[in-house]
């Protein structure tokens, strides 16, 4: 089974069987139905709130089918623990650091030849947001990105270290969690054989928050590479689209799980036309004090 089909299906199989388990199991020491559900809903907001106070450990896939020449595919396996830490009675910092894991294809397969890829590390990302504590009804964070080049290959990173600001603005009215998370960085040192970076990124978030743990989500991350060497007007990546997920437990270990699918209304030239994201996120919530 080709590695995108597998990752999907194996997501998909994940998604059911965690519906099932959670069916057929309840926490110790439950409240009343009500107060479970508000506790949930609680966890579900948190999860989706990019400078909440809550310790996660994302495991995103992303799978881009139809890289040219060749229709082949990329895969970047994002590992994202996200680390909120109090600086004072006002101020968290929000500590995300995100490790791709990157499988990038180089040359088309041939009757004489399979195909070529690089796999390796990219260029790991940590991000440092400093958001207030006491909950307004506009959200926010804001520092510093940094880009490191930490990649073992050419192929998986850009070969620079790079820097710039990063924000995130949201609001969470009734069922919703919606937002919008911008950066632009640029590079300061690295490799004089390599292009500079000068790159932003643009994800605007909407989760609509159901019954049951379960939420409809979009979430495209929309970039523009200022200095792309491609012809002029080919600097954007403009995907749309949108996906399912579910915020349950595994015996005691909450998660977040959903999968998301998107095409590009505007890409790079050879690049992926349309993509697919699975995410398995670990939760960790603060316990309650024991009585």
């Amino acid at each position: 089974m080709p590695q995108g089909k597998l990752a999907v299906t194996l997501l998909a199989t994940l998604l059911v069987s965690a519906s099932i388990a959670s069916a057929q199991q309840k926490a110790p020491d439950a409240g009343t139905p009500a107060e479970e559900e508000a506790k949930a809903a609680e966890l579900r907001k948190a999860a989706q709130n990019p400078v909440a106070s809550l310790i996660s450990v994302p495991l995103q896939d992303n799978i881009n089918p139809g890289i040219e020449p060749g229709y082949r595919t990329q895969n970047v396996l994002n590992i994202q623990p996200v680390i909120p830490v109090k600086v004072s009675e006002e101020w968290n910092m929000i500590i995300r650091w995100i490790t791709p894991i990157v499988y990038q294809p180089i040359t088309p397969p041939t009757p004489s030849s399979p195909e070529l890829g690089a796999s390796g590390l990219g260029d790991m990302q940590p991000t440092f947001l400093f958001s207030p504590r006491k909950p307004h009804k506009i959200t926010w964070g804001a520092g510093p990105i940094f880009q490191l080049p930490t990649a073992t290959s050419d192929y998986t990173g850009q070969g620079k270290l790079a820097l710039g600001p990063n924000l995130v603005v949201l609001a969470m009215p009734k069922n919703y969690v919606m937002g919008v998370l911008v950066n632009n960085i640029w590079s300061v040192a690295g490799s004089g054989s390599r292009t500079d970076v000068n790159q932003m990124l643009l994800q605007y978030f909407i989760n609509y928050n159901m019954k049951k743990g379960w939420y409809l989500t979009t979430q495209p991350i929309i970039t523009a590479n200022w200095n792309s060497t491609a012809a002029s007007g080919s600097v954007w990546t403009v995907p749309f689209g949108g996906g399912v997920g579910r915020i349950m437990r595994f015996g005691m270990q909450p998660v977040n799980l959903n999968v998301q699918f998107y095409g590009n209304a505007v890409h790079v030239p050879q690049a992926s036309p349309w993509g697919v994201r699975g995410t398995v996120a670990f939760l960790f919530p603060k316990l309650p004090p024991r009585k």
